[in-house]
């Protein structure tokens, strides 16, 4: 009973929130409203009023978004949190953050659009990964060690390039426009860059999904798991590929947003425990919940949108250390 009823509050849960965030902004919905529009909008045909503006053209793609991002840095944080054996570990640990926000600031740098902003920021994140696993191929490190290494060296480089293009930006208009993007926001995202997005955000999330038993097998050592016939290193580059692939897709639109990837793999595992079976796709439910609400603080916490990424920082920091000391002990 006590499994049923958590599988039931999961289910409800991320339904409750995306009902509850087209409700609230600065202009409310009532529940009968939203209701109505979306029959409206579906079985009628009438899809020029104002309410029917707001929910599908400005808030259904935010709040997609939201739940996607979410969902996308909270599987990504826990795969690689199961492949380096390390509950430090986060999505940006390989460089795909460091790597995707150089590629926005330089496509704003540059005045370029929206669309190239994406763009660039997915390329990059992937690039900064391919850099991170030629190092560890190159030097010949111990396969995790290598990685992390690897990633804070090229994370590093990326940042710095950050630094210089935000040190040579017009202080009056580019310096502000990127100095916003890394804060992370989702004002303004559409159903374009929702697109966009999607596609590699879906290969990730099914090719995680279904390695997901393997990452159990990590969890013993390399030796074990090779004994079981677990081919490691091809393991290792599919989390890499797919994670790199959901983190760089989720920067690209939604900017610098931290601390999702490590806290929501750890809350995850003190509900439902370490079997990547059952951690991964709750994972993927609380992430896409969890950060949808902030969000919604995010846009009705004044009457200037509070950047993203700061909000869950604050909100991340605290609720880390809370639910870290009971999950520690897992790891030792």
């Amino acid at each position: 009973m006590h499994s049923t009823l958590r599988k039931l509050i999961l289910v409800i849960l991320p339904i409750a929130a995306l009902l509850f965030s087209f409700t609230i902004g600065r202009y409310a919905i009532a529940i009968p409203d939203l209701l109505s529009t979306i029959y409206q909008h579906f079985f009628t045909g009438n899809r020029g009023t104002n309410l029917d503006t707001v929910v599908f053209n400005i808030r259904l793609p935010r709040i997609l978004a939201a739940m996607l991002v979410g969902a996308a840095l909270s599987m990504a944080g826990a795969a690689y949190q199961g492949m380096f054996k390390n509950p430090l570990v986060s999505p940006d640990i390989l460089g795909a953050s460091a790597g995707a926000g150089l590629g926005a600031c330089l496509a704003i740098f540059f005045a370029k659009s929206g669309m190239v902003i994406q763009l660039s920021a997915f390329f990059f994140g992937l690039i900064a990964v391919l850099l991170t696993y030629f190092i560890n191929l190159k030097f010949n490190f111990e396969p995790t060690l290598g990685l992390v290494l690897g990633g804070m060296l090229v994370s590093n480089l990326f940042a710095s390039g950050t630094g210089a293009l935000k040190y040579f930006a017009d202080a009056n208009d580019t310096l502000p426009a990127i100095t916003f993007w890394l804060m992370g926001s989702l004002s303004s995202v559409n159903k374009h860059d929702l697109i966009m997005a999607l596609i590699p955000m879906v290969v990730g999330f099914i090719t995680l999904f279904l390695v997901r038993w393997q990452l159990n097998v990590l969890a013993f050592g390399e030796e074990e798991a090779r004994t079981l016939g677990i081919n490691t290193k091809r393991l290792r580059l599919i989390v890499i590929i797919s994670s790199t692939l959901i983190t760089s897709a989720s920067v690209s639109i939604s900017g610098m947003v931290g601390w999702v990837g490590l806290v929501i793999p750890h809350l995850t595992r003190s509900i439902v425990g370490p079997n990547y079976k059952t951690l991964l796709p709750v994972a993927f439910v609380l992430g896409a919940t969890y950060l949808l609400l902030v969000d919604d603080l995010a846009r009705c916490l004044g009457t200037v949108e509070a950047p993203l990424g700061i909000l869950t920082s604050l909100i991340g920091v605290p609720f880390f250390v809370l639910i870290f000391k009971r999950n520690i002990k897992g790891w030792k």
